[in-house]
């Protein structure tokens, strides 16, 4: 089944920013028991695997009424702890507003949510996604600086012509990212942490690489967008992510890289730094 919210320009009753209302009233009885089987399973589920942000963050969703989160009730959770918002928007928008959304510490959510039959898997980011795969880390101070850092770099990024760059380390961190925590690897990234089954495949599946996180080599690797990855990066901290984002200068990383092929999902390079198998599993 192929994406359906996907968008080059504001559909009907989207704002110049991309942004739609809510309208909380509208889910029905059906997708608040959906948006509760999701949250129960799913937070059972990353228990001893997710990073220790992202469990102490889950506390923003756990709000008093049950069903999907009304924002007029969790962004103000949201803003208190980092100064962040979730601002609803149809789905999938272009890379400009994204960028200004995000530099301007607001998180645009898919305002849709994946129907009963498609609990284990989504075609496109959802709200489920978006808001438990997402929201957690925003309430890390350190992770979400890197958001607005990243965010203001895309926004040079576009100028530069070199978005597809930039957007391989959102995707290998952001989405996929592992960090390593108390000896051990825990995942961090949305598109992991919605997931249990490709959670369980980065920490612990054989022949995959984990390799600790270069910045030139993360936006030369290229991903996998319709099956697991085979190669995942690990940054030491959020830290020294949001350092090598703020303070390092992309151009000449991109000009080197512009006419450089991709790096295969699960190819090795030589300069590669391996994670162990054995460490994913360290207490």
């Amino acid at each position: 089944m192929a994406a359906k919210h996907v968008y080059q320009r504001p559909p009907a009753g989207a704002a110049a920013d991309w942004t739609v209302p809510q309208n909380w009233e509208r889910f029905t009885p059906a997708e608040h028991a959906v948006w509760d089987g999701l949250i129960e399973r799913q937070t059972r589920a990353v228990e001893g695997m997710a990073c220790g942000a992202f469990l102490s963050g889950l506390d923003i969703l756990r709000l008093p009424a049950p069903g999907i989160p009304d924002l007029a009730e969790l962004n103000p959770r949201l803003r208190a702890a980092t100064g962040w918002e979730i601002v609803p928007v149809p789905g999938v928008i272009p890379n400009e507003p994204f960028f200004r959304h995000l530099s301007e510490r607001r998180f645009p959510a898919a305002n849709f949510l994946r129907p009963a039959n498609s609990l284990d898997y989504s075609v496109e980011p959802d709200m489920f996604h978006d808001l438990f795969g997402h929201l957690p880390m925003l309430a890390d101070p350190v992770f979400a600086d890197f958001m607005v850092a990243y965010g203001k770099a895309g926004l040079r990024a576009e100028g530069l012509d070199a978005v597809d760059q930039l957007g391989r380390l959102y995707l290998h961190t952001v989405e996929f990212g592992l960090v390593r925590e108390h000896g051990a690897l825990r995942v961090f990234g949305a598109g992991l942490l919605s997931s249990y089954s490709e959670t369980v495949h980065a920490l612990s599946a054989p022949g995959v690489q984990r390799i600790e996180f270069d910045l030139a080599r993360v936006m030369q690797s290229d991903y996998l967008f319709d099956k697991f990855q085979r190669s995942y990066f690990v940054i030491a901290s959020f830290e020294d992510l949001l350092k090598v984002t703020a303070e390092t200068d992309f151009q000449p990383i991109y000009d080197r890289l512009r006419n450089q092929p991709l790096i295969a999902s699960g190819a090795a390079v030589a300069g590669d730094r391996l994670v162990p198998l054995a460490e994913t599993a360290a207490a």
